[in-house]
Order: C-alpha cells, then structure tokens, then sequence
C-alpha cells in the first residue's frame, strides 16, 4: 500500500512525489510534502463522492458511471441507487450491498442521493 496520501483538493490517489512538493496528476493540484503529514489522519477518515459531498454510512447514493465486475460478466449499471453503504478503509472505500451481489465500490464513481 502507498503512502503517498491523495490529493487534497480533489482526493484522487493518482499523486506522486516532486522534490520538496506532492503532485497530483489528476488535477494538477500541488501541495508541500511537510503538510502532508498533518493533514494525513484527516483526509483518511473523509470519504467523499464524485461531486465532493461526504459520504456517512447509511447513506444512499447513485452510481455515475457503467463499473464492469471483474472475474465476472456482470455489469452495473449507471444510475443504479444503493442503499445503507457502509465506509471501510482501503482502496475501495464503500461496501454495499445490490440486488447482483456484495460489492467493494470507490467513492468517485457514486453520488449521494
């Protein structure tokens, strides 16, 4: 696992380090890497959607975009609801429960209901 933190601004992992300067290369976002190491135990517990609202769980929200399941042929569907999500941590940080199965879902291709 990276300890690279994700960006700040809009909390996408794809960052990488630039001599004294964190880089995100998703939005171009910059950010001193000695800041980093205070901000690091907040940004963790924050999880937040593609249009930066914070999740809790519980909530409901709506996928954004067509997700293929790997290892399988099944497909969700762009703005299938989900209900009661559950926050874990990792990569994938919303656990939920769909009619196809139990799956692990990233938080910036769902929006709250």
């Amino acid at each position: 696992m990276s300890t690279i933190p994700a960006c700040p601004q809009c909390a996408m992992e794809n960052t990488y380090p630039d001599g004294d300067n964190y880089v995100c290369a998703d939005c171009g976002h910059e950010w001193p890497i000695a800041a980093a190491a205070d901000v690091a135990d907040d940004a963790e517990t924050v999880v937040k959607d593609a249009n930066g609202n914070v999740l809790a769980n519980g909530d409901s929200v709506v996928l954004i975009k067509d997700l293929k399941v790997k290892g399988s042929s099944i497909t969700l569907k762009v703005g299938t609801k989900v209900k009661s999500i559950r926050l874990v941590g990792g990569d994938h940080e919303v656990d939920c429960k769909m009619d196809a199965g139990n799956f692990m879902l990233k938080a910036c291709y769902l929006k709250k209901v």
